[in-house]
């Protein structure tokens, strides 16, 4: 009975351990390579998965999340026999599992050497100001190689980028000597077209005041000339409503009174001569006559 007991226990024991082995769990962003006898058999989606147990291994679990290299820095010589120091990190991710394990033996290795050696590659056909002002150029053509030569790896490379191109110290001090005489260079030419600038807005100012100043002038003196005139035209028009006037008071009064002493004049030498007049009745003559003779009674 106590042996029965023994081997009941050891086979549920067996049977726990054996469910434990066929269980495995696969994480999120993650594939799992399952081998069988040394051989590849399958790959394992993320979540709950079962295995054959003593028989089926996962032997690795793959990452599938983009990853970031590091290349390590390493001395180039440019065309113009600079050395320049060069560094570059490098994106990629997993596309085929079974590739990336099965058809590298490193690949963090391969992919670093790879890039190094298409950097030196690269830069060994560039000078140095070229270099300098080409990492965009760099990049791209980088990518390209990496990506091309890594697809059968199973990985996509989606970007390189180079970090730092580091020249020798000599040449780094007469680059900062330039660029501080670039900058020196451009402020004094910015203040002198600025200083040019603001001569430019002044004179302008000024030709625009000196406008302003000479159409208020002649402004002014057509105002003042149309005043004249207009003070001219009232003159004129009362000159000639004042000889008008005139003109009628001289056709109303001088001329009758000039016939009437001209009558008088020749009565008087008419009586004088001891004539007779004959005089109507109504004449101003006999008026004038009768005006006269009470102021000599008088």
């Amino acid at each position: 009975m106590a042996a029965a007991i023994i081997i009941l226990a050891i086979i549920v024991v067996l049977a726990l351990v054996t469910l434990a082995k066929s269980i495995t769990i696969v994480h999120q962003a993650q594939k799992g390579i399952v081998e069988r006898f040394g051989r590849f058999k399958e790959v394992l989606d993320p979540g709950l998965r079962f295995i054959v147990p003593f028989v089926d291994k996962v032997i690795v679990r793959i990452d599938m999340r983009e990853t970031v290299l590091d290349v390590e820095p390493q001395p180039v010589i440019t065309m113009d026999n600079v050395t320049v120091n060069v560094d570059a990190i490098i994106y990629y991710y997993v596309t085929d599992p079974k590739a990336v394990r099965y058809e590298v033996a490193n690949f963090y290795a391969a992919v670093s050497k790879l890039a190094q050696t298409s950097l030196r590659n690269l830069i060994g056909e560039m000078a140095l100001d070229e270099t300098l002002t080409s990492r965009e150029r760099i990049n791209a053509s980088l990518r390209n190689t990496l990506d091309e030569a890594t697809d059968k790896w199973g990985v996509k490379v989606t970007r390189v980028e180079v970090k730092e191109i580091e020249p020798p110290r000599d040449i780094s001090d007469a680059m900062s000597k330039q660029m501080k005489a670039e900058r020196e260079k451009r402020s004094v030419i910015l203040g002198a077209e600025a200083y040019r600038d603001r001569q430019i807005l002044e004179a302008e100012g000024d030709k625009q005041n000196a406008i302003l100043v000479a159409e208020g002038q002649k402004q002014k003196e057509i105002l003042v000339a149309e005043g004249a005139r207009q003070a001219a035209i009232l003159r004129a028009e009362g000159e000639s409503q004042a000889i008008e006037t005139v003109s009628n008071a001289a056709d109303k009064y001088f001329i009758g009174n000039a016939q009437t002493l001209k009558q008088l004049e020749v009565a008087q030498a008419s009586l004088e001569n001891n004539t007779k007049l004959v005089l109507p009745d109504k004449s101003r003559l006999i008026n004038v006559i009768d005006m006269l003779g009470r102021r000599d009674a008088e």
